[in-house]
């Protein structure tokens, strides 16, 4: 991961704290779209309901929120 980058832990502490109550699931998900890289969503079901948030890891190894942008093909002449 490159320095400055996010880990999944990092964000998954941010998000739902370090000491939440009740049930955390973490399914890991295989590519989704080629486009769209590695995503994994976590799960946390506690007295206030459920919250699912979907993580995308990024090319430079960070995990974020948002899908990495996708990638254009790129022409050169050489």
């Amino acid at each position: 991961m490159a320095a400055g980058g996010n880990s999944l832990r990092w964000l998954i502490e941010k998000w739902f704290g370090s000491t939440s109550e009740g049930t955390n699931r973490l399914t890991r998900t295989s590519r989704v779209h080629s486009s769209v890289g590695r995503c994994v969503c976590f799960e946390s079901i506690g007295t206030g309901g459920a919250m699912k948030i979907f993580f995308f890891r990024h090319d430079d190894g960070s995990w974020n929120v948002s899908p990495p942008a996708s990638k254009t093909p790129t022409f050169t002449l050489n």
